[in-house]
């Protein structure tokens, strides 16, 4: 027989941002407990909301499955006496396993126990699974309430535990577990019993609380395109802001506020951003694109005396957009060149100078980055766009508006008669802010975002503030990882550990403390490169491999995982790894190799082999300066026969020193075809 679980944690109000991630782990931990304890059930789900994370799982066994194991004891040696006996070894490892010490079976020299262990009743094993996964549950911050020792995120208030119609009883922090549950903070009274699953979701559903996330997220996405098309637009729905309001609200109804049509004169982010990062609310945009003088927000609970939530919205806008318009008129009246000086004012980094030291580190950083990729003929837009890019960072907007740091900037720059391309560089150096963000289009864009971010993680890890864990308060590994999407996606060859030290240089980066802070850089790259080659459904093989040679070039370094990854899979290419690898097997500890000495070939099959790695020689390397990894890999597959007949047909370590060395000399020549490419013996064999 089955029944469905129920298991309610109820608590006080769970920070949005935190639930995506508990509700993943809640239903990660309970599959690993059922599975770990050999409780059988049909599909797990969970569901939350602001007041409660939620588990529910069907049809699940009433009995623990039994479980058959085999498990190894002594050597016959130890077990048995020269009578074939059981020793008191013997006997006390049977005793252990609670098996009769005649039922011990001998099997390669060992004795084994089978034994067969009884499934349990699940209701016997519930309310350890059940209090298991609260304590298991990590959030990015706990804390604790009462008297009491245990953390969690937020104070537990009640707990249901149901299988079936049976409560299943236990206790953490003096709150049992029962069949209660709690409706909308406000808008239900007191307890509410449920007497099974699906009483659940009716009970609940009565008592203004949308249990299920994906159907809140349903409902707000319509209720506001609704409310938006009524209105003659489209809402602007980002996605983030959506998953937030989805966790801020039980029962989700959307409503239009209006605002005055002054405030479009603003830039658009200028109103957006109040709207949408500090009020919560979804923009609403005409069909040409256009801001609308209207936004949408979501009230947690019912429709009742939606005009005074409406106008209380209405009121906490206005004041924003009117500091904004303010903030906006004000910053007009000095130009962005002119606040460059009050940069001084402001500290980047203790004992690494001021912001504006900071700006003249990124012009020189730019300008020798463009020189490294060859971009000088835009030098003039960069000196001029690194040397503008933090000066909106003193302009009253941005100090009360962080997020639109570079925005108004753009914005500024364009007021003031600068070139469009010193405006977008502005707007383009802080690209990509977050995972999945646009990358910067511009040249000066494209090395102003990396000279700033690369100052930013060389400055920090200077200091000894290295990401570590889930630690990450500089976002040192977003940015790194901007650089990395920035160079491949532009198609720059460039030299890291170039553009590494010359940040040092600018940074005055003592010797002494160089190599160390450079190796620290260095690896930190290699683990963000590793993450986007993955990310790119490459396997691991091939980016060990490719990461196995210089990764110096990062561009170069895609390119090469990504020919190989092409060709990984066919049979020729397995083919070509193994016979590289046996190669490169038979020469590693080689080190003092002779000239090949085509005299000293005795079979026919030496010769042949020598003649293709000359033509692959010549070919590969014409290849290498053109970064044609498609092309090199297709002369390693010609390589492959000659190479396995060559091993067919030839000895390699024979007496004749000679002759011995001549062929090592060849195979660490063939080798070397390779050395630009992957490590190929880290290629598995499929």
């Amino acid at each position: 027989m089955a029944k469905d679980l129920l298991f309610e944690i109820g608590t006080e109000e769970i920070p949005a941002r935190f639930m995506a991630g508990a509700l993943s782990q809640l239903e990660n931990i309970a599959r690993n407990k059922f599975d770990e304890l050999r409780v059988g059930y049909r599909d797990i789900q969970v569901l939350g909301t602001p007041r409660r994370l939620a588990l529910i799982v069907r049809d699940v066994l009433e009995e623990q499955a039994d479980k058959n194991s085999e498990n190894k004891g002594p050597s016959i040696k130890i077990a048995f006496d020269a009578n074939h006996l059981p020793t008191k070894a013997a006997q006390g490892f049977a005793r252990g396993q609670g098996v009769d010490p005649a039922d011990l079976v001998v099997r390669d020299g060992y004795v084994y126990a089978l034994v067969h262990e009884v499934g349990k009743p699940v209701t016997t094993l519930l309310p350890e699974i059940l209090s298991n996964i609260i304590d298991s549950l990590n959030f990015p911050k706990n804390m604790r309430w009462a008297n009491f020792d245990r953390k969690f995120v937020r104070p537990i208030r009640w707990i249901v535990a149901l299988f079936g119609s049976e409560i299943i009883p236990f206790t953490i922090t003096e709150v049992s577990t029962g069949n209660a549950t709690r409706g909308h903070r406000f808008l239900s009274k007191g307890e509410l019993i449920v007497n099974s699953v699906d009483d659940y979701f009716t009970v609940l559903q009565e008592n203004y609380v949308m249990v299920n996330q994906e159907e809140r997220r349903s409902v707000i996405r319509e209720q506001v395109q609704e409310i938006a098309l009524s209105q003659g637009g489209t809402a602007a729905i980002d996605e983030d802001l959506l998953e937030e309001v989805v966790y801020l609200v039980e029962y989700p109804t959307a409503l239009c506020g209006r605002f005055e049509e002054k405030y479009l004169s603003l830039p658009p982010e200028a109103v957006i951003t109040p709207m949408r990062e500090h009020q919560r609310y979804f923009p609403v945009v005409s069909k040409d694109g256009k801001l609308l003088p209207v936004f949408i927000t979501v009230r947690n609970g019912s429709a009742d005396h939606i005009d005074i939530v409406r106008h209380g919205n209405e009121r906490v806008l206005k004041a924003r957009l009117a500091d904004a318009q303010f903030f906006f008129e004000e910053d007009k009246k000095i130009k962005l060149i002119d606040r460059l000086d009050k940069l001084k004012t402001i500290v980047f980094q203790e004992g690494l100078g001021t912001v504006y030291d900071k700006t003249i580190r990124i012009e020189h950083l730019a300008l020798a980055i463009a020189k490294f990729i060859g971009t000088e003929n835009v030098n003039r837009i960069i000196e001029r766009s690194a040397k503008l890019a933090k000066a909106d960072l003193v302009t009253g907007m941005v100090c009360e508006f962080t997020e639109l740091q570079g925005t108004m900037g753009k914005e500024y720059a364009l007021l003031n008669g600068e070139q469009p391309e010193v405006a977008q560089a502005i707007f383009e150096h802080y690209l990509p802010r977050f995972a999945g963000d646009i990358l910067p289009e511009s040249v000066a864009g494209k090395v102003i975002s990396i000279a700033d971010k690369l100052d930013n993680i060389v400055a920090t890890f200077s200091r000894g503030l290295i990401p570590t864990g889930s630690q990450d308060p500089y976002a040192l590994r977003r940015q790194a990882l901007g650089i990395v999407n920035i160079l491949i996606d532009s198609n720059y060859h460039v030299s890291m550990n170039a553009m590494l030290v010359q940040t040092m240089d600018l940074l005055g980066i003592v010797p002494e403390k160089r190599e160390k802070l450079l190796i620290e850089i260095q690896e930190f790259f290699r683990l963000r490169i590793k993450n986007v080659l993955a990310d790119e459904n490459i396997r691991y093989d091939i980016v060990d491999a490719v990461m196995g040679t210089s990764v110096d070039d990062i561009y170069d370094t895609w390119l090469r995982a990504k020919a190989i990854a092409n060709d990984g899979g066919s049979s020729e290419m397995q083919k070509a790894v193994q016979a590289f690898t046996r190669v490169g097997n038979l020469v590693k500890n080689v080190t003092d190799v002779q000239a090949i000495d085509e005299s000293l070939f005795t079979v026919d099959e030496e010769r042949v082999l020598y003649f293709a790695y000359k033509d692959a020689y010549e070919e590969i390397q014409s290849m290498t300066e053109r970064k044609d990894y498609c092309g090199i890999l297709n002369a390693m597959l010609r390589m492959t026969e000659p190479i396995d007949a060559f091993f067919g047909a030839v000895m390699v370590m024979v007496e004749d020193v000679a002759v011995k060395n001549n062929r090592l000399a060849l195979l660490k020549g063939i080798t070397g075809l390779t050395t630009n490419v992957a490590d190929l013996s880290k290629i598995v064999a499929l």
